[in-house]
């Protein structure tokens, strides 16, 4: 989270700029949120996936490659 001096610098620097910038900032932010959410999206889906998984991973045969 930012500082409250921080963030009041942030905003008065989006104040100052054009308007067709304001826009890119905008789709910026978008960007942000859009991977950070695609990232925990894909976090949460392997840790649902391990046990399912395990059953294929956890074998005597494939034991060398826990080893590497």
């Amino acid at each position: 989270m930012l500082s409250d001096k921080r963030e009041i610098m942030l905003i008065e620097e989006l104040k100052d700029l054009p308007p067709e910038k304001l826009g890119e900032v905008e789709d910026f932010v978008d960007f942000l949120r859009e991977r950070d959410e695609t990232r925990k999206f894909t976090h949460a889906s392997a840790l649902l996936s391990e046990s399912a998984f395990a059953k294929v991973w956890d074998n005597e045969s494939d034991a060398v490659y826990d080893r590497l």
